[in-house]
Order: structure tokens, then C-alpha cells, then sequence
């Protein structure tokens, strides 16, 4: 069952309309609420003056920071350690810090009504000045919190060698300044919460379009002051996250409080706009680096410093940032580096985790100096790599660097080479190459793009599973991880069933909801079939070993002759005496067999914990034409091979890597966050934030070199991120390629039509 890819388990309910999302959710007598945003990316809250919102009909509540002392605890606060402490509010009282914060809230019969009491809200604003570019905001006089020295959150730093040395003796030093843009996740679902009190139970229960319910459960519990065992997160369908929705926002702190203040069922669900306002941004880097190289080409020391903006409050802490300094040297011997990442705060959204949350920067970086230093000395930049790549002998690889778990780093098993070769020919490296050079003087220039890269994934510290057997045959599998889409009730039933000895089709698995499961880590960080998936491995042979016990009562045999398949229990070499799965759970009710487990029924719950990460290689190639006319760039061809360790279910793996890749592309291409002078957002609507559509993408093919994980016993390593990460770099390298003869430099991210217009036409002008 583990490697083959049987139907998704999900898919016949999602595509015939029996999906339930966050906006059809209802309760009797809900009410709707609505969020009043700052219009002003730094300003002091003079006052807010609800009284014509309050004289309208069907409005129940206009909500200053004032009015709500439930929830004067912040939702996320830090940085004392360092000298810059900050607290992130749910409503702004006194100064709001980015267009778009929270400053009061609006509770109303209907969405219609709040949208129109929304409208009538007055709030009086003294302007500050905006920090808008990372660098400036770094040292300017303004401070975006009371009692900093700048405007510096934190820095990370990672060093090997003595860099300084290395690349004095270099033959060739390559220096580059790299921007990668800020990106939006642009969930086809808006975020949305559902509040109420349970009648019953007195639990405050709380839907939300979320991807890790326990840590919304946690921050419910700390800011509104109730324990954590009186709160209970559910999750319905979720129309995609990718990552920001694993962080909690101020508004399903809101709904909950404001059901909890009006003993009514509280809705609330996100238009587009804020969406794009509100939840988290990420990826806005700017890169000053600089590569060694020998006269063969080998890397002998990397050098980088960068700027990370993450908005107005820093409250991923030093994980992202962590994750660009430990990514960067990628699958390349690299004996000297050094790299600082310095995080800033500016006056725009708040920096969430985005899909690759940190690499696709770091791999941007590295793979444009790959190829400026291909360039440099005369070398097809697919032989540059092939000379720097850690070699299969090497494994396990130790590039001298710590994670951020604590542990040093030490790559999994896996044969970087020939995945590279692997991707080369999947492309069809040669014969773009080939048509290169039959197009070198025409008006549409080909160009191609490389980028590799290696990924931690599988970040612990724990997943765990629950596994029963009804004694109607159905085996429930209940887990702390919940899917937006990725199909974890089919990879993980799949394990299930191929570890307990149960029928595909007889299992199910329960995710979204901390009263199922008590404790979890959330969905994210390429985790889910590296951490989750050993720990149903582990509960499913708990469960099959003690069918067996049972099994060995009912069928007068000992227990070690008991086998478990296809949904049956038999004796060993004779598969026709056997007592169905769910005959044993019906017996294991009452079972002495299981007095020594201590525990009656079909049923146990085990936690995995991985000793570290996971680490997975791949690569992603492009084939560009562009047209020296217009700077227009088409993509032509893609590829995209990763080492997923061992795929569970390869049609999904696919899945996963080409959804990445497409992400990927976009910000090689397309996407990109603006803001202007004030801190207004100028790309809030996807009529000025362009997404890839169909028809921008050629057809994705994918190869899987599967080399088994050592860190835990399925083999597997992470893949939900692979497909974001490399993307914007093969795009950069694979149009500068085209055009570096016409002295065009593709320093940032996305290449747009534009600005290569403009550096064609200065390179043509005398």
C-alpha cells in the first residue's frame, strides 16, 4: 500500500459540493462581525467615535481596545531578551503600526449591516512616519517601538572557516545584491472564525479556517484569560493555507471574545482585500553577497549579509531568518561561510511562514551566484554545479552548521548527482542548449535556468496518533495535523492500513479538533509525513499487535503465528481460518489477553519524536524565450525532481511538487507585494497582484529519486515546500541567461517585462 497511489480518500466529497468550508457554518441566532482597519500604515488612534455606527439598525456592539479588557493580553510579545521587547495587540489602543491593523471591532445582525456600520466608524488619526524600505527603516530616526536602539529586531548568524582567507586566495570572486520580493499565500479561502459557547459542555468552541488549531487553542486560552481544557478549535474544510494560516490573527480572538460578551454565536469571515492586508506576508529580503571560487570552479568560501523584513511585529521570532543562513550553502561542498541575517521591522503587515519560509531567498541567492560565477570563469553553469555538489560517498554530509532545533546539521542519505542528471534530462538540457544557439540572433532569445537546493523538513518536536478499531471494522485513525488540501486523510490512511494489516477503503482518519486529539504541532514545515506518519507507523503496529493476542484466544493458536491483512486475522499458512479485524475489536472489549497492555480494546495512542530533521535534495531547471522587443518572457519548458526519501503516495508527492513549482514560478515571474511611499499597499486585489494561471505554465513534469530518511523508520522526508523554494531563481537564471550578451543583470525577483525592456534599451543605447 506504502508507494502506490490509490484515489485520494478526499476528493469524491470535495468535488460533488459536500465540502463544508468556514462561510457555510452557521449557529441559531449568529451574529457577523467586522473589523475596523487602520488607513494608515503609522499613526496614533486620536479617537474613535462610534456613535453613528450604534444608531443604525441591527448593530449590537461597536468594540474599542477601551471597551474590551478581555483582551488587553497581547497576542504575541518578545524581544526582552534582546533588549527590544514588544508586545502585539489585538485591538491598537494607542498607535497602529501597519494599513490594515486591527483598531476596533463591529458586531451586527448580518454581514450586510457590518459592512455598513463599518463604513460609518469615525476615527481620528495623527500620522507618523512610515518605514517602508527595509533598509532605510534599519537606521532611521523613527522607531517603530518605544525604547529600541533601531529598528532591528534580531540577527542570526552562521560562520565556517575563515571566509576572509579563503577568498583572498580565490581565483575568481563573484559579488551580487539580490532582492527577492514580499508575496502574499493568496488562499483561494479567506480566513474565517465561528465562536460560540456549548451549550452542554460550557466550552467555548471556536471553527476556524486554520492549519494548526492548537496553537489557536493555546493563545484563546492565554489571552482571554480560561484554561486551555475549556477550549476547544475545530477545523472545517480548509480552502488552502500554505502557511500564514498557521500563525493566529487578531480577529478569532475577537469572534471568541465577542461571543463570549454577547452569549451568541459570533461569525466572521475575511474579504480578498484583507486577505491581502492582513494575513501574513513574507520572502522580503535584500541580499549583499559574495562567492570564491578555485581556477576549477570549486566553491571556497561564501560570504552574506542580509536584511529580512517582517513587518511591523516580529513575532515569528528568529525561525525564518534561521532558516535563510542554514539553507543557503544548499547541496554544495562549501568549506568557508559566513552569514548574517538581520530581521527589521517596518510598517507593513506582519512576516508570517510562508511555503519554504526562509530557503526560497537563500536558494535565490545562491543559485544567482552560481551562475554569475559560472559566467566568470567561462563554465556551463550545469558542470559548475555538477563540480561543487556533495558527492554520495560524502553522506552523511556535515556542512558544519546547526539547526535551529539545536542539532548540527547533517544531511540525510542521498545522491545529489544523479538527481541533478536526472533533472537535466527530464528537461532535455541539451536541446534547449541546441536551440539556444540557432535562436542567439533572432528578436526571441532562449534562456536557460538551473537551481538546486537542500531542505530541512520534518522540524519536531512531536506528532502523535491515535488508532482504534470499531468493532464494525472500521479502523480511525485521529491525529494532531490537520490537511488543507494536501491529502493527508489518504497518505496517512494508507500507512495505517499497511502497518495494522486493515483495507484501505476501511480507514479513516480524524484531524481538526483538540478535543480528538489532545496535542499536536500543526500542519507546516514540511512535517506532517515525517512526524505524523512514523507516529501512526508506530500506533498501527501497537494496534495490529494486539489484534494478535486477541486473535490468538478466538482462533486457539499463539499469538506469534497470528497474521493481520486485508482486514482479516488468520493463522499463520492458513489464510482461510481467519476472524475479521472488526470481530477481534469486538472481542477485545473483554479480552484477559490484554491485561498485560493494561488497556482494554482495539485501540492506542503514541507519540514519534524525531531526533532532528529530515533532509531532502532536488532541483528545478526552466526554459525561457525572451522577446528583446518587449522584454515579454514565456516559459517554454520546466522540470522538477526532488528526493522525497520514500514517497507514500508519488501521484500526491507530484502533486505537491508541481502546486510548489507553480507557486515558484510566479514569484520568478509575477507576484510581488508593493507598497508606496505612505505604507499603502498597492497590490491589494488580485486585479493588481498577479497569480499564474493555466495558461502562463507549460506542462510540469516530475522525477522522484527516493533515498530512505535515516531519522525515522518510514524513510520518508518532507515535500509539502520543496516545489516554492527554487523556482524564482531557475526563472532569474534562465532569463539573464538569455539576454547576458545584451549586458542585462537580473538582480531581483520577479522579472517583469518592464524593467527588462528598460535594461535592454540602455544596453543597446551608446
Amino acid at each position: 500500500m506504502i508507494g502506490a497511489s490509490p484515489r485520494r480518500k478526499e476528493d469524491l466529497r470535495l468535488l460533488t459540493g459536500a465540502g463544508r468550508f468556514l462561510d457555510d457554518l452557521g449557529r441559531p441566532g449568529v451574529a457577523h462581525l467586522g473589523v475596523v482597519r487602520s488607513v494608515h500604515a503609522h499613526a496614533r488612534i486620536a479617537r474613535i467615535d462610534a456613535a453613528a455606527a450604534l444608531k443604525l439598525p441591527g448593530v449590537l456592539a461597536v468594540w474599542r481596545a477601551a471597551d474590551l479588557p478581555e483582551v488587553a493580553r497581547p497576542l504575541a510579545e518578545g524581544g526582552a531578551a534582546n533588549g527590544r521587547p514588544y508586545a502585539m495587540p489585538v485591538l491598537a489602543r494607542d498607535v497602529a503600526r501597519y494599513a490594515g491593523e486591527p483598531v476596533a471591532v463591529v458586531v451586527a445582525e448580518s454581514a450586510a449591516r457590518v459592512a455598513d456600520a463599518l463604513e460609518a466608524v469615525r476615527v481620528e488619526y495623527e500620522p507618523l512616519e512610515p518605514l517602508v524600505d527595509v533598509e532605510a527603516a534599519r537606521g532611521a530616526a523613527t522607531r517603530l517601538h518605544a525604547g529600541w536602539p533601531d529598528n532591528a529586531a534580531l540577527g542570526v548568524r552562521g560562520a565556517v572557516g575563515d571566509v576572509e582567507q579563503a577568498l583572498a586566495g580565490a581565483h575568481v570572486v563573484v559579488e551580487a545584491r539580490l532582492r527577492h520580493p514580499r508575496l502574499a499565500a493568496v488562499p483561494i479561502e479567506p480566513r474565517g472564525a465561528l465562536a460560540y459557547r456549548d451549550e452542554m459542555s460550557g466550552e467555548l468552541v471556536v471553527w476556524s479556517s486554520q492549519q494548526n488549531p492548537y496553537r489557536l487553542r493555546d493563545a484563546l486560552a492565554a489571552v482571554l484569560g480560561v484554561p486551555v481544557e475549556a477550549v476547544r478549535v475545530r477545523m472545517p474544510d480548509v480552502g488552502g493555507a500554505f502557511g500564514p494560516k498557521g500563525s493566529v490573527y487578531p480577529e478569532e480572538i475577537l469572534v471568541a471574545a465577542a461571543a463570549l460578551r454577547l452569549g451568541r454565536p459570533v461569525k466572521w469571515v475575511e474579504t480578498r482585500r484583507e486577505d491581502f492586508a492582513a494575513l501574513g506576508h513574507d520572502r522580503e529580503h535584500v541580499h549583499t553577497a559574495r562567492i570564491g571560487f578555485a581556477k576549477d570552479g570549486g566553491i571556497v568560501a561564501l560570504d552574506d549579509a542580509f536584511l529580512a523584513d517582517v513587518g511591523a511585529y516580529p513575532a515569528e521570532g528568529a525561525g525564518l531568518t534561521q532558516n535563510t543562513v542554514n539553507h543557503l550553502p544548499g547541496p554544495y561542498r562549501v568549506p568557508a561561510y559566513r552569514c548574517a541575517g538581520t530581521s527589521v521591522v517596518t510598517t507593513k503587515t506582519v512576516n508570517a511562514a510562508y511555503r519554504g519560509a526562509g530557503r526560497p531567498e537563500a536558494v535565490f541567492t545562491m543559485e544567482r551566484l552560481m551562475d554569475l560565477g559560472a559566467r566568470r570563469l567561462g563554465l556551463d553553469p550545469a558542470e559548475l554545479r555538477r563540480r561543487n555538489l556533495v558527492r554520495p560517498g560524502e553522506m552523511p554530509y556535515r556542512p558544519g552548521l546547526v539547526y535551529k532545533d539545536g542539532v548540527p546539521i547533517a544531511y540525510d542519505p542521498g545522491d545529489f548527482p544523479a538527481a541533478f542528471e536526472r533533472a537535466l534530462a527530464l528537461l532535455d538540457y541539451t536541446g534547449w542548449r541546441a536551440r539556444q544557439r540557432a535562436q542567439a540572433r533572432s528578436a526571441r532569445r532562449i534562456g536557460v535556468g538551473l537551481a538546486c537546493y537542500a531542505q530541512g523538513t520534518g522540524l519536531g518536536p512531536f506528532e502523535g496518533a491515535t488508532v482504534r478499531v470499531d468493532p464494525g471494522g472500521t479502523v480511525y485513525v485521529l491525529v494532531g495535523v490537520a490537511a488543507q488540501g494536501q491529502g493527508h486523510a489518504t497518505t496517512l490512511a494508507q500507512i495505517a492500513a499497511a502497518e495494522l494489516g486493515a483495507r484501505f477503503e476501511d480507514v479513516v482518519v480524524v484531524a481538526g479538533d483538540t478535543a480528538q486529539a489532545p496535542f499536536g504541532m500543526g500542519t507546516g514545515g514540511s512535517r506532517v509525513i515525517a512526524n505524523a506518519g512514523p507516529a501512526v507507523a508506530k500506533t498501527a503496529r501497537e494496534v495490529r499487535e494486539r489484534a494478535a493476542r486477541v486473535a490468538a484466544e478466538l482462533l486457539e493458536c499463539a499469538a506469534a503465528d497470528v497474521r493481520v491483512a486485508a482486514g482479516r486475522v488468520h493463522v499463520v499458512g492458513a489464510p482461510d481460518r481467519f476472524v475479521t479485524l472488526g470481530r477481534v475489536a469486538q472481542a477485545a472489549v473483554r479480552s484477559k489477553a490484554l491485561r498485560e497492555v493494561g488497556e482494554p480494546g482495539l485501540s492506542a495512542c503514541t507519540y514519534f519524536y524525531p531526533d532532528t530533521v529530515t533532509w531532502a535534495f532536488g532541483m528545478q531547471a526552466a526554459a525561457v524565450e525572451v522577446d528583446v522587443e518587449t522584454g515579454a518572457v514565456r516559459l517554454r519548458a520546466y522540470a522538477i525532481v526532488h528526493d522525497p526519501g520514500r514517497a507514500v503516495h508519488p501521484a500526491i508527492v507530484a502533486g505537491q511538487l508541481q502546486g510548489g513549482a507553480a507557486q515558484g514560478i510566479g514569484a520568478g515571474l509575477l507576484e510581488a507585494l508593493v507598497y508606496d511611499d505612505a505604507g499603502q499597499l498597492l497590490t491589494g486585489s488580485l486585479m493588481d497582484y498577479a497569480i499564474p494561471r493555466a495558461d502562463d505554465l507549460p506542462v510540469l513534469p516530475v522525477a522522484l529519486c527516493e533515498h530512505a530518511s535515516a531519522i525515522n523508520p518510514l524513510g520518508v522526508k518532507g515535500v509539502g515546500e520543496s516545489g516554492a523554494i527554487p523556482g524564482a531563481a531557475a526563472i532569474a537564471n534562465a532569463v539573464e541567461d538569455a539576454l547576458a550578451d545584451l549586458g542585462v543583470a537580473v538582480r531581483e525577483a520577479p522579472v517583469k517585462p518592464g524593467s527588462l525592456w528598460e535594461a535592454l534599451r540602455k544596453g543597446r543605447d551608446p
